[in-house]
């Protein structure tokens, strides 16, 4: 296997589709400008607070020298190539970015009204006068986001807000709001209660730490012990009674008139909540992207591990490790898994209609993300699970340096694991994606499609006509027994909850089958010389997801006996023909030099 670029594979037009045609030349050098290379690494020694303030010195300084923030947020695939750096460079950077970009900057930018106060809290997160934080999820209680315990009620005499949580089960939890130091504004999501009646979810501009660190009456900031999964300054955070002015409100066109009377154009209070949750689009896309941008990096060093690495196993000893099918199947896969997330990724970006409040997705159960945009919420969950898997197996794959040499592939791991869970729950994700499914709401199932036993499982018709037979079968017996359950007397959720098993699986199916869709169709996007090449990298990844696929193949009836040695013959046989290109589909990577094999450190200056 190859370990420096080959010939006759394109390697510039494949270094152009994973770059994307979206963000132009002198746009991407400030972006690198803003996180250079020496942000790719961390000094040793420090204590956890010293690790956070660095990281937050980092985020002031890209902020800086990046294009304006509104200019970013309405510009999604600029955003994401800021954050994809961020991302490869410290996870824990791209975490408080993507808080501050997305989650504190932008529901400003989208809900604020044109008032002295709002434009002043715009100017300090602009500025990195302020770094932006978010206050949504409750400690206390599952699916929290649906109903927050927080409430925020109108003052009459002072014209603001009081906003309170109730008891410490209603704590903001997490937060990236412990340090000391470093001045924080947080969006704040709370039930807003007016005349008697919850009249929906709003977000509020909160102060919670100014410059010189001092917390506003009210505020109490709990932090949480150390950890290394995902280093950041976590905390709870608790309001009591806190005063808040009328332009701390972003009401996106909600208000409260002079006689006290509340007035809101989304009309009750379930559609507010879809509403104010609608910032969630450009997180999915940043995680999507993000996820994306980690695999390729954990490709890159998996790669530079093993080539040119011997063994001295007793079969053939001094036979270089990546003869091993076990090890050029996980770096070739590996490296197909970054080109297949690096598609996923220009989809979830590509410009797409804005839906009317209300209509963006089905009827939720367990999160209201699916509302938001069921599609862009599934992909979210199927780029985090495959980059999870992925970025774990270049760990393993590394042997004991993965794991001790540098931190790396570790925190790469860490940010994967924690946006299974953050951005939204995967698992309510694809709970609420089957319940869609078997109710057929905005949901059509794949057409019935036999598929030959000896069909060619290179051909993209073939994976699709797998993928789309399973899930129409899943579908069809899932929408069954829950139907079933519901004429026994059962009510919704013991019907539900006897059948989430295969609830999950069929939602899983159905983002399979949108990745293979998006697979199919990606070829066609890239330069005619790196579309052969391409093409089979990602004909590899398709047949690694029919093959995590075949239990539910099996299953359902949609694949023969016999599927499975059908896969793994055509996965040697792949990654026989991509081998020689191993180094040149890296290269396309254009990974940052500091991205390095895990034993680099020995020959650092």
């Amino acid at each position: 296997m190859s370990g420096g670029s080959g010939g006759g594979g394109g390697g510039g037009g494949l270094a152009g589709f994973v770059r994307g045609a979206s963000v132009d030349a002198k746009t991407r050098a400030r972006l690198a400008d803003a996180v250079p290379e020496e942000f790719f690494t961390v000094p040793d020694g420090l204590t956890p607070r010293a690790r956070q303030a660095l990281t937050y010195e980092r985020l002031r300084r890209a902020g800086l020298a990046a294009p304006p923030a509104a200019d970013l947020l309405a510009d999604p695939p600029a955003l994401c190539a800021l954050l994809d750096r961020a991302a490869v460079a410290d996870p824990a950077l791209f975490h408080v970015m993507l808080l501050h970009y997305t989650l504190a900057l932008g529901p400003v930018l989208r809900f604020g009204a044109d008032e002295p106060e709002t434009r002043r809290i715009r100017g300090e997160l602009e500025s990195m006068a302020a770094f932006g934080t978010l206050l949504m999820t409750e400690v206390g209680r599952s699916n929290s986001h649906l109903s927050p315990r927080t409430l925020a009620r109108h003052d009459p005499d002072g014209g603001g807000f009081v906003l309170t949580t109730p008891d410490a089960r209603a704590a903001k939890f997490p937060t990236n709001t412990a340090h000391p130091d470093v001045p924080k504004t947080a969006a704040v999501y709370a039930t807003l209660v007016h005349g008697g009646a919850e009249r929906g979810v709003f977000v509020f501009a909160v102060p919670l730490r100014g410059g010189d660190g001092a917390v506003p009456p009210g505020v109490r900031v709990v932090p949480a012990p150390d950890t290394t999964g995902l280093p950041v300054d976590y905390a709870a955070v608790l309001l009591e009674d806190v005063r808040v002015p009328y332009g701390a409100w972003l009401r996106d066109g909600a208000a409260i008139d002079a006689a006290g009377e509340f007035h809101d154009p989304e009309g009750t209070a379930a559609a507010r909540l879809t509403r104010s949750m609608g910032i969630a689009p450009r997180v999915w896309r940043a995680v999507v992207s993000a996820s994306a941008a980690v695999t390729r990096a954990a490709a890159g060093t998996l790669l530079a591990h093993s080539a040119g690495r011997t063994t001295l196993g007793r079969l053939a000893p001094r036979r270089p490790l990546t003869d091993y099918n076990n090890q050029r199947e996980a770096v070739l896969g590996a490296l197909a898994a970054g080109y297949a997330l690096t598609a996923v990724a220009a989809h979830a970006t590509a410009p797409r209609p804005t839906p009317a409040s209300g209509a963006g997705g089905p009827e939720t159960a367990w999160a209201p993300w699916s509302a938001v945009d069921r599609d862009l919420a599934l992909l979210k969950a199927a780029a985090t699970t495959q980059a999870q898997e992925t970025v774990s197996a270049c760990r393993v794959h590394s042997g004991a340096p993965g794991f001790a040499a540098v931190e790396r592939l570790n925190s790469y791991r860490g940010l994967t694991h924690a946006y299974t869970n953050a951005g939204g729950d995967n698992e309510l994700i694809l709970y609420d994606t089957a319940r869609a499914m078997a109710d057929l709401d905005r949901y059509v199932p794949p057409e019935a499609r036999d598929v030959a036993p000896d069909a060619d499982l290179d051909a993209p018709e073939t994976w699709l006509a797998l993928a789309g037979e399973a899930e129409r079968r899943m579908r069809d017996r899932l929408a069954d027994r829950v139907a079933a359950a519901r004429r026994s007397g059962a009510d919704a959720f013991t019907a539900w909850n006897g059948n989430l098993v295969l609830a999950a699986r069929t939602a899983g199916a159905c983002a399979d089958r949108l990745v293979l869709e998006i697979l199919a169709a990606a070829p066609a996007a890239a330069a005619p010389d790196a579309r052969p090449l391409l093409r089979r990298v990602l004909g590899l990844h398709a047949l690694n997801l029919l093959e995590r696929r075949a239990a539910d193949l099996l299953n359902e009836g949609a694949a023969p006996p016999g599927v499975l040695d059908r896969l793994w013959a055509a996965r040697r046989r792949v990654c026989d023909e991509l081998a020689p290109h191993a180094g040149e589909l890296a290269a396309a990577f254009e990974l940052p030099a500091a991205v390095t094999a895990p034993s680099a450190f020995l020959t650092a200056p």
